[in-house]
């Protein structure tokens, strides 16, 4: 049975990708809590340049996103599209391509960004030659995952496959066009666009590469990876249709609401304001839709950690995605902009959303891909989503509570009009709360440390073969039904 899996499934590409979002996993988060921890205590850079916080903050946000996250979500939906299609990915080779190419862009910004070498725009500070690569690595990724749906032995195409097309294709699309520079040097170029203009096509980008790269995509891994481990089908297909439909039209117009205060356009603020309360809508039918599976199979949550994991992640995106709306409302972003909310904001969904939906989904992962029934430890797993879960609520916590009290400092006037408090003074009364940030994130950083060590201990003298499932499995089911 497992030779005739192995030769319909391409799992070597899936099991390499896996192993290796966990040490992206490790080291992104790792590169977080030292540079939290030198908000509180700067003196820890010793004065090193390649050690200061303004190069090590991109390479956080770039090893996060980019290393852990876009790793995790090609390994993924390698795994999806194959199971869910009942055919082999479409081109072995051009999916090693993709995985070694990858892993040189993540390695090429590990040593690019603390030398100093960025373009200055958020999520996107990589420099020319590294875009390029990008792009080749991603025109591959495409071919690939759309070229295994095209051969697909069934009509219908799962809706998980959905959420990652509309991701690759988009994030094309946004990572082309916010790139166009003028090379001046091997690693030095400038923007092809100027003032405002270079503003609004970056926050084009950065809030769809948030809406798409961190949203979008890992609502794939959702709406596979829940019904999976609860071994029941997704709640409502028919409204898995309407939150994809809503949710891409919707996210594309958000961005202008980075730039509330600023020389874009009233109008084009007010458009971005709009379209982030509409946002609520399809992103709470997504949340039900995922909560709702477990209808009837609330009990699961008892026993079975990974379940958590995933639901748990649910409930983070439920929250960032409410509060992310009111953040764009201008009056209240008058006094959350350029505070520590923002970065609180922020981490819920990357650390609550997209790290609790990739562990979960990891964890499920793991062990059939390497021969075994089950993770090393189960117990290790519970500590890990404890510390994580504990973790997170501390940094979130912390940072509303700096943010609001920063945006209130930094507005208080006198009754003679002059300010009341320096900047200064506000920076000091946050340091208690940087002090917490950094206890959250280390305790993040111990759970994935947690499930490395697992993830070692699962594989260690493992046989690599594919999934003791038969091969249809995953294909034959109905469009009503989830993967069950």
């Amino acid at each position: 049975m497992n030779q005739v899996l192995a030769s319909q499934y391409n799992y070597k590409v899936v099991r390499q990708l896996t192993i290796m979002t966990v040490v992206w996993g490790v080291v992104g988060m790792l590169v977080g809590v030292f540079i939290a921890a030198q908000l509180a205590w700067p003196e820890l850079g010793m004065g090193i340049p390649w050690l200061s916080y303004g190069r090590l903050r991109p390479l956080h946000t770039n090893a996060v996103i980019f290393a852990f996250g876009g790793t995790a979500l090609i390994a993924t939906s390698f795994y999806v599209v194959q199971r869910t299609s009942g055919v082999r990915l479409f081109s072995d080779k051009l999916a090693a391509f993709v995985f070694w190419g990858w892993q040189l862009v993540i390695v090429g910004a590990a040593i690019s960004l603390p030398l100093g070498f960025t373009q200055g725009k958020e999520y996107a500070e990589l420099e020319w030659p590294i875009d390029i690569l990008i792009t080749l690595v991603w025109v591959a990724y495409a071919i690939v995952f759309f070229g295994t749906l095209y051969k697909r032995k069934v009509s219908h195409i799962y809706v998980a496959n959905w959420f990652f097309g509309a991701f690759i294709l988009t994030i094309a699309l946004l990572h082309i066009v916010n790139n166009i520079s003028i090379p001046v040097d091997v690693m030095k170029s400038y923007s092809a666009y100027a003032g405002v203009q270079d503003a609004m096509i970056q926050w084009w980008y950065g809030h769809n590469a948030v809406g798409f790269f961190l949203t979008t995509s890992f609502l794939g891994m959702m709406y596979y990876f829940i019904p999976k481990q609860a071994g029941r089908p997704i709640y409502s297909y028919r409204l898995s249709i309407v939150h994809f439909w809503a949710l891409i039209f919707t996210y594309m117009w958000a961005g202008p609401h980075h730039l509330h205060y600023t020389a874009l356009p009233d109008w084009a603020q007010s458009v971005g304001m709009v379209f982030s309360l509409i946002l609520l809508a399809p992103s709470w039918g997504g949340m039900i839709n995922g909560m709702m599976t477990l209808s009837g199979a609330w009990n699961k949550l008892r026993h079975d950690p990974i379940l958590r994991f995933l639901i748990v992640a649910l409930s983070f995106y439920g929250m960032s995605t409410f509060e992310g709306p009111m953040m764009s409302i201008k009056t209240v972003n008058a006094l959350s902009h350029y505070t520590d909310w923002t970065v609180g904001h922020v981490h819920a969904g990357a650390l609550g959303w997209v790290g609790f939906i990739t562990m979960g989904s990891l964890y499920y992962l793991i062990p059939r891909l390497f021969g075994k029934t089950e993770m090393h430890s189960k117990k290790l797993i519970e500590v890990h989503f404890w510390t994580a879960t504990i973790g997170v609520v501390l940094y979130i916590a912390s940072m509303w509570i700096a943010g609001v009290m920063q945006g209130l400092m930094w507005r208080a006037v006198n009754a003679d009009g002059t300010l009341t408090y320096t900047f200064v003074e506000s920076v000091k009364a946050t340091f208690p709360y940087y002090v917490i940030r950094f206890s959250g994130g280390a305790l993040y950083l111990f759970g994935m440390l947690c499930m490395a060590y697992n993830t070692f201990k699962t594989i260690a003298g493992a046989t690599a073969v594919n999934p003791q499932i038969p091969a249809q499995h995953d294909a034959a089911h109905a469009p009503a039904h989830a993967a069950a």
